[in-house]
């Protein structure tokens, strides 16, 4: 449908005979990305906004209050708009001793695998731009070079701190990669499938049916690990100000700072959307087999009801609601406390629970290992 709309726009342009069929391939998948990426950059920008407003309710404050549109306050909903501006027209400061290419690379190297992962992001049973079989381990290997943007950042600025700070991250990123990664061997092990149009689709039938109940302990170490490798509080060591000035970009302003925050956000929510995907069915309804499938059946009420984008986009929200309310609850743990807590609790319990989801599996324990 896109491409004959791609069509009869040129063709009203006065091109009568319609474009080459790869152009048609390219602007299609152009026309994708676009679709994917401007709502994520929006998100991304209100995100930022919910954060100050979430945790200035939890601390009874008021948070963004002033800034609005067409001359109106409205709640403040215009800040991100207003804080965008103001970070373009910020100054780009280079430091004296700064390796320049490196240090305007890094941020760029922070933000491309946290957009990129979004290729393989199924939104729906057919909504996805890539539908490649080893989706799963794509993303695991695109969000995995994330890090040597923080690394490259801290080592380009020539300061100490941004140098120890980047080591901290990069210590912490990769401790908690391979809990995560060991708690997905899990779900791959469950859905027998590294696609995650697959693994969503293994757990159709209902609440009950998700990963997230066999998986528990996996289910809750790969959210943590997930907000300990984007340092996100309590695991914001690498930006500890009473330690460590602002961590690996405290030589950065302008834009290029705007690129590490817009980088942390965007990956706040990919680990959401993931977390829904693999561990809570991602958009399937969690009334399915709760309700009669006559009710599914009816156009409006089957629309909401049913599987559908919109239940995806709630269960993201769920999970970034805690990643703010983490932030406003838990203190700031100590840099030997998160290493130990990666390396000497969760790694040896993904491997232990893995082994019993390999008994679970043996042995087709119901509801989701019955074979029969």
């Amino acid at each position: 449908m896109l491409v004959e709309l791609i069509q009869s726009f040129f063709a009203g342009l006065g091109w009568p005979w319609g474009l080459p069929e790869w152009m048609q391939v390219g602007l299609v998948i152009l026309a994708k990305i676009v679709v994917i990426l401007v709502p994520l950059m929006v998100c991304v920008a209100y995100l930022t906004y919910a954060e100050r407003k979430v945790i200035g309710f939890m601390q009874v404050r008021i948070g963004p209050n002033r800034v609005g549109f067409f001359g109106k306050q409205m709640w403040g909903l215009g800040q991100p708009i207003a804080d965008a501006v103001k970070l373009m027209f910020k100054e780009i400061i280079l430091p004296a001793g700064a390796d320049k290419l490196l240090f305007l690379i890094a941020p760029v190297i922070a933000m491309a695998p946290a957009l990129a992962a979004w290729a393989v992001i199924p939104f729906g049973s057919e909504m996805v731009l890539a539908d490649v079989d080893a989706s799963l381990l794509y993303v695991l290997a695109i969000t995995s070079i994330g890090v040597y943007g923080i690394i490259i950042a801290g080592w380009a600025s020539n300061s100490k701190y941004p140098f120890i700070s980047a080591m901290r991250s990069a210590a912490q990123i990769v401790s908690y990669e391979i809990a995560m990664g060991f708690a997905l061997v899990g779900v791959l092990m469950a859905a027998g499938s590294i696609n995650l149009g697959d693994i969503v689709a293994a757990q159709q039938g209902g609440f009950w049916q998700w990963f997230w109940l066999p998986l528990l302990p996996l289910f809750v170490i790969y959210f943590i690990s997930g907000v300990a490798e984007t340092n996100r509080a309590p695991f914001d060591v690498a930006e500890g100000e009473s330690e460590i000035v602002a961590g690996f970009h405290v030589e950065y302003s302008g834009m290029p700072f705007a690129v590490f925050f817009l980088a942390e956000y965007a990956n706040m929510i990919l680990i959401s959307v993931l977390a829904s995907l693999l561990f809570l069915g991602g958009w399937l309804s969690p009334l399915e087999g709760l309700l009669p499938e006559s009710v599914f059946e009816i156009t409006l009420l089957g629309s909401l009801l049913g599987p559908g984008l919109h239940w995806l986009v709630v269960k993201t929200l769920i999970f970034l609601f805690f990643y703010l309310w983490f932030r406003a609850t838990f203190p700031r743990y100590r840099y030997d406390q998160i290493m130990r807590l990666g390396w000497k609790v969760f790694i040896p319990l993904t491997i232990v629970w893995i082994l019993v989801v390999g008994v679970m599996i043996i042995t087709g324990t119901p509801p989701w290992f019955d074979v029969a």
